[in-house]
Parts: structure tokens; C-alpha cells; sequence
């Protein structure tokens, strides 16, 4: 299988919002309306489709979800597709997703992280279209920190992509979206960058591929997350798996990545990246621990506190792009080419 990836978003191209998972809030419509005047700043059309809100845990049925995402994903007048944001039960689209149109379809580019991540990696492992792993279009009114790029301008790059972590992260929580629904400043008020699993640099490159690991752990074992043979697809580059906890505890986040490891999600990674996290310690297992308790045999530079995650900032990253990563004295820096 090839890999395919959508061509550069252009000014006056169209983005189509749906929810495939969590929907938006009444409460929350004013951010949603200034996600979509911050996509118009940049010389982008929104168009919103039906599945965006109700009471529940959900968008919509199932059914409509992925009849919905479908028919954005395979028009060809939609350049890219952005959920509101990700969500918890998101992984009952994905049997219900018309799989034979969007073999057929040109890629389109689709963004977002968290519970969408699940869809990112099946469109990438079981379709080879290269996906966008960044803000959802909630986060989008935020100005990326200095070394990071807005996932807009990712998805409109031709030529190689490089970003660099800009040493500064939230501490803790979210902007309050009801009360201040335009906030496009990130609040960056902690100090630290990457480093590597029991010390020293790396300098490695590889396939992207990734997500939320709350979200790749149920898929690992089914046809819309087999990394293990997006791995074998690949094997003559290698990968660069990267991975982030939302909110399970340091225990629950051992035993998700050791099933990863079981699944072979990493047989032919040749590094791993690890997001920042303000997941919780367990009594006697730290985060970090958990990491090292799962991955730090795998004989591979796993890097850690990568800004790809729950907390901010957010380095977009696109699934299937050739990469390299460099963890130095000097450099914290991602590179990415497709």
C-alpha cells in the first residue's frame, strides 16, 4: 500500500466541521463560532455539518456520525475535515465508516487529536492517506508558541516541516471557553523541554504514527490499528511511534503500553516519542515510570515531555510523513516531509 496524502490546503479552500464523537455544548457555541472566525482569518471556508450537537455523550447515531464524515472525506470540494474536538465513545464510528469510498476518494486532510485520533490511524494504516495530528477546532484561535507551527500551516506546507519545542508548557487545566470564548494566547507557564530515557541525545528518523493512548489501546488488536503491519509496510524506514496520556492513572497507562508492546506496535519502531502529561502518578508508579516500566526495553531512544498531547502546546504531526528527530544539547527538533 502506498502512501497518500492530501495536497496543501490553499486560501479559499473549504474546511467541513463535523463530530464524529463528542458534540458541542450550547454553552460552548460561542467558542465554536470563533474557532470558525479564526479559520475565516486565514482564507478558509467553513462549512458545519449537521452532526454537532446534542445532550448526550455523542454527536448523533453511529450511523449518521460516519455517514456524515464519510461524505465530507470523499468530497472533493472539502480540503479538510475538523471536529469540534475528540471526545470518549468515538470507536463506534469506525466499523460504520463507508471503507470502499474512501479507498476509492483522493485523500482529504483530517485533523485533530484525542479521541479522533483513532480515526487518524486507521485512515493512515488501512488506507495509507497521511492524517494530521494537531488542534481540534476548538484549540484552533490559538497563535502556536515561537518554534511550533498552527496545524493550518502544516496542512499547507510544500516542502519539509520543521518545529522545535519552545521550552514553556501549561501547567495545569484548560482556558474556561465559556467565559472567554476568543482566548487565542496560550498561558505557557511552565519551563521544560524533550529528553530521552535514561539520559544522552538521539537523532533518529522514521514513518510517523500515533495517538492518545487511552484511544490506540482498544484498537491495537483490530484491522483499524495493526501499526504492527503499517510497521512491515515500512520496515526499510522504520518508525517514529508517538503516544500521549489523557487521564489514566500511571498504572492503567503501564499496562495500555505494554499491550501496545504485546500488539507490535513498536516491532519496527526506531524511537518512540512520548507526550507530556498531566495524567495522574499511582501511589508507587510515576508517569514516567509507568513509560519506563513498558518501553525502556525496547532497546530504542524513547523521548519524553514532546508537546503532542492533553497539554498545551500542541506540535501537529502528520501520520505517514518521513521524520527526524534530534535531542541534543542544542536541539529539541522534529522535521517532517511528505
Amino acid at each position: 500500500m502506498d502512501l497518500r496524502f492530501p495536497r496543501p490546503l490553499r486560501p479559499g479552500d473549504r474546511i467541513g466541521v463535523t463530530a464524529p464523537s463528542a458534540g458541542v455544548q450550547p454553552s460552548m457555541r460561542a467558542r465554536l463560532d470563533a474557532a470558525v472566525a479564526a479559520l475565516g482569518g486565514r482564507g478558509l471556508e467553513v462549512v458545519l455539518g449537521e452532526c454537532l450537537g446534542t445532550t448526550g455523550v455523542t454527536a448523533a447515531p453511529k450511523e449518521q456520525r460516519a455517514a456524515e464524515l464519510t461524505a465530507m472525506l470523499c468530497d472533493p470540494t472539502i480540503a479538510a475535515v475538523v471536529p469540534p474536538w475528540g471526545g470518549e465513545l468515538g470507536i463506534d464510528v469506525l466499523d460504520q465508516l463507508d471503507w470502499a469510498a474512501l479507498e476509492q476518494a483522493e485523500p482529504t486532510w483530517l485533523v485533530g487529536f484525542s479521541d479522533t485520533s483513532l480515526l487518524l490511524v486507521a485512515l493512515t494504516t488501512r488506507l495509507g492517506w497521511g492524517t494530521l495530528h494537531g488542534s481540534n477546532l476548538m484549540d484552533s484561535p490559538y497563535d502556536p508558541p515561537a518554534g511550533l507551527l498552527h496545524w493550518v500551516d502544516v496542512a499547507s506546507a510544500t516542502g519539509p516541516v520543521t518545529q522545535r519545542s519552545p521550552g514553556r508548557y501549561r501547567t495545569s487545566g484548560w482556558d474556561d471557553y465559556e467565559n472567554d470564548p476568543g482566548v487565542s494566547t496560550m498561558t505557557l507557564d511552565g519551563a521544560g523541554g524533550w529528553s530521552v530515557l535514561g539520559g544522552g541525545g538521539a537523532d533518529v528518523t522514521g514513518r510517523l504514527i500515533g495517538g492518545c493512548v487511552e484511544i490506540m489501546g482498544p484498537i491495537a488488536g483490530t484491522p483499524y490499528g495493526d501499526v504492527r503491519a503499517f510497521g512491515e509496510r515500512h520496515a526499510d524506514e522504520g518508525l517514529l511511534v508517538y503516544l500521549e496520556a489523557c487521564e489514566d492513572n500511571a498504572y492503567t497507562i503501564a499496562r495500555t503500553l505494554h499491550g501496545l508492546r504485546l500488539a507490535g506496535w513498536f516491532d519496527h519502531a526506531n524511537a518512540v516519542l512520548v507526550g507530556r502529561t498531566a495524567a495522574p502518578d499511582a501511589p508507587d508508579l510515576s508517569q514516567r515510570e509507568a513509560v519506563a516500566d513498558a518501553l525502556g526495553g525496547l532497546d530504542v531512544p524513547v523521548v519524553l515531555d514532546v508537546e503532542c498531547g492533553h497539554v498545551q502546546p500542541f506540535l501537529p504531526l502528520v501520520n505517514g510523513a518521513s521524520a527526524r528527530v534530534v535531542v541534543d544539547d542544542r536541539r529539541h527538533e522534529l522535521v517532517q516531509e511528505w
